[in-house]
């Protein structure tokens, strides 16, 4: 790799729509004008950076201001996003230059503890100390034996509609519930009609999104966004339902969703793509094996302030643990922390004793979420038990009684 000596630039909104294009081509997918009609408003250009080589566009990078659920609660979170180098110029240190002057802006402005990405590829974000902190599975299959419980006498009613009517119900859900599911971003006005534009050229033949409403003794309490394609064999209908989100502050209203989206008329096959690795519906199912749960990676977070960002999570159990920390591109983390916490709150100050823990910053930023387990680390060899009993007592702290998922691709 050789180094660049092009300059990055802070961006401006008038770079909009050549940035939009530019990541069009290369993640091979056409530009919609309506999509990029509700991108625009959610775009922040002084927190964009770009490289141009002449009047060539040739890189970007940029972040969005958002909120993240964390285990007890939520902080700001530097979403990052629009990663992408042309062809023409890979292999030149561009993407490197930008991340580490990225994550050091996120640091200097001391306002966001944590940056957090999804991957296009799982090998690029780990150099520069993103860590795999929540995974999903992607659900597929058949559908026409599937059967969930029977409805209970009080379950509730079910309604349909379009879901842009219904985006102040489906707001309130998606708060009431986001607080209790480390990994799901807060979503203002501006980010509600991102997330529901729906354009025809979007939809792959299928229909436009509809969205199923559960209604309870206190109101809306639940809603699932799917659309159905229809398809046909020999055999007759073989349509397919895809679910983008199931949410719900019930269970009678988990199951009354579920029990519809899996009984359509004429449908025989499911595709949902963001389920939570303890998504119930696995066990509500008499027949899970019809289903196809494969297990992939969600999103990664990079600690960027280490103990702002350890400070603000909760904690399952008491923990009091020296933790050393390695981060080659941001020093001010490295060296060794002491972290008190609970279920209450938490602390977390330079310590002089001895370290109890050794890791890099990457590493911490698998834990953060409360995704995997500190054993799970230490027997991959990214996590080093200097003192003995260390691991034991410290380890169920880090776990949340929810795993982490990720309800959007930002």
């Amino acid at each position: 790799m050789t180094t660049s000596t092009l300059a990055i630039e802070i961006a401006n909104a008038d770079d909009f729509d050549e940035m939009n294009g530019f990541l069009g081509s290369l993640f091979h997918h056409p530009v919609d004008s309506e999509a990029q009609d509700a991108e625009r408003p959610i775009f922040e250009p002084e927190r964009a950076l770009l490289i141009r080589d002449g009047s060539d566009l040739v890189a970007t990078a940029a972040a969005f201001t958002r909120k993240l659920g964390v285990p007890g609660g939520d902080l700001a979170a530097a979403h990052v996003s629009m990663v992408g180098v042309a062809p023409t110029h890979r292999r030149r240190g561009l993407l490197t230059a930008m991340m580490h002057r990225q994550l050091r802006q996120i640091y200097d402005n001391r306002r966001e503890p944590v940056a957090v990405l999804w991957a296009s590829e799982g090998r690029i974000y780990p150099r520069f100390g993103y860590g795999l902190a929540s995974q999903r599975f992607h659900v597929s299959g058949e559908t026409a034996e599937l059967r969930l419980p029977p409805p209970l006498p009080d379950e509730g009613r079910l309604r349909l509609d379009r879901p842009a009517d219904r985006q102040a119900d489906l707001a309130r859900v998606y708060d009431r519930v986001r607080l209790e599911r480390p990994g799901w971003s807060a979503r203002d006005d501006r980010w509600w009609r991102y997330v529901l534009v729906d354009p025809e050229a979007h939809r792959g033949g299928a229909t436009e999104r509809r969205v199923v409403l559960h209604e309870g003794s206190d109101g809306v309490d639940g809603y699932g966004l799917f659309r159905t394609k229809a398809e046909w064999d020999d055999a007759g209908p073989n349509s397919l339902t895809t679910v983008d989100e199931v949410v719900a502050s019930t269970s009678a209203g988990y199951r009354a969703i579920w029990r519809m989206l899996l009984s359509l008329d004429l449908t025989r096959r499911l595709n949902w793509m963001r389920a939570a690795v303890d998504e119930p519906l696995l066990r509500l199912l008499n027949e899970p094996r019809r289903l196809d749960f494969r297990l992939v990676d969600a999103l990664w977070v990079r600690v960027v302030d280490v103990p702002a960002a350890l400070a603000a999570r909760r904690y399952a159990a008491d923990v009091n643990v020296v933790i050393e920390v390695t981060d080659h591109l941001l020093p001010e983390n490295t060296g060794r922390w002491r972290l008190r916490g609970g279920p209450a709150g938490a602390t977390c100050t330079p310590a002089s004793g001895p370290a109890d823990l050794a890791c890099d910053v990457r590493c911490l930023g698998e834990l953060f979420l409360g995704g995997v387990t500190p054993a799970a680390l230490a027997d991959a060899g990214r996590l080093r038990e200097l003192h003995p009993g260390a691991l034991a007592a410290s380890g169920p702290a880090f776990t949340w009684h929810r795993a982490p998922s990720a309800m959007e691709i930002f």
